[in-house]
């Protein structure tokens, strides 16, 4: 008899116990992710946590979001790749920010850029030099960009 009892002692542990551990064990993605809420079908929280959303060539950016907290002030530039996003942008003015291809026109490189000057920006691959009016041939291709409230709109 008293094997018994331990024995159920020992079961009603593990159906405590163990979801808990579970839980702990996995964290708090888990329990997200076993979500049976319909309202969040449509919703992606890892664009929401790096601060930008996308559908068919149209990126918002949310520039409250940390992320991209370079971009408050005049000069303020960033390269946006760390996030997922293959572009570059610059505070052009406190009304407009300009975003840029991430890719040399030289050779195709990535991620090796510089902001010199204020407005040139610098492959550090080769050294080869680029300015930031978007126009002429020596420029950086550009995005159509706007600013609506809080947010950057880029079109790509």
């Amino acid at each position: 008899m008293k094997k018994n009892k331990i024995t159920n002692t020992r079961r009603d542990f593990l159906k405590k116990v163990c979801p808990t551990v579970a839980f702990a064990f996995f964290g708090l993605s888990f329990i997200e992710s076993c979500s049976s809420d319909d309202s969040d079908e449509n919703y992606d929280l890892d664009n929401l946590e790096i601060g930008y959303t996308s559908q068919e060539g149209v990126f918002t950016i949310d520039l409250t979001n940390s992320n991209f907290s370079n971009l408050n002030t005049v000069g303020g530039w960033m390269n946006g790749n760390s996030i997922g996003l293959n572009m570059l942008f610059l505070r052009i003015s406190n009304d407009h920010i300009q975003a840029y291809t991430n890719f040399c026109p030289h050779n195709g490189v990535r991620n090796r850029w510089e902001l010199v000057q204020g407005n040139i920006f610098r492959c550090n691959q080769h050294g080869n030099t680029y300015n930031s009016s978007c126009t002429g041939g020596n420029a950086l291709p550009c995005y159509s960009t706007s600013i609506e409230g809080n947010n950057l709109i880029v079109t790509t």
